[in-house]
């Protein structure tokens, strides 16, 4: 299972395209996964990863209404990126609204989430992330390593 760690600064080149980070790329394999993220970030899973997750929301019975409802919500929103003879992939504009990436907002954080990685816009994350040095020592203790 690969595994993601570590945070990276970029941006968003003038046709909206990124680049996966050398160290996290490597990690992802050969095909992998966009998928819209919790805060409005860019989740991005290796492909065993996600068929993983489908074939887990797939086992819903038919008949599971709000089952099927959170299962349409995630799958539809899935999708395999193509990546470009330079290793680029383009960020589709509903991935750019989703992440609140309106078209003067280039400044990107990728980072590496344990079982995924997720793709930010930086001033959210800088955002998000704000109260997380304040409370470290709090949160450090509640990991449980």
């Amino acid at each position: 299972m690969a595994i993601f760690t570590g945070e990276y600064f970029h941006q968003l080149d003038a046709k909206n395209r990124i680049r996966i980070p050398a160290k996290l790329r490597k990690e992802l394999g050969e095909g992998y996964w966009f998928a819209y993220g919790t805060n409005h970030c860019v989740s991005v899973f290796t492909d065993e990863q996600m068929r993983k997750y489908l074939e887990e929301l797939g086992e819903a019975k038919i008949s599971d209404l709000e089952a099927q409802k959170r299962l349409r919500m995630f799958a539809r929103k899935c999708v395999q990126p193509e990546e470009d003879n330079q290793g680029r992939v383009i960020l589709s504009p509903e991935f750019r609204k989703h992440a609140q990436l309106g078209k003067d907002d280039k400044d990107l954080v990728i980072i590496g989430a344990v079982n995924r990685i997720e793709i930010w816009n930086k001033r959210l994350y800088d955002e998000y992330t704000a109260s997380m040095e304040d409370d470290f020592d709090e949160m450090y203790s509640q990991l449980g390593i």
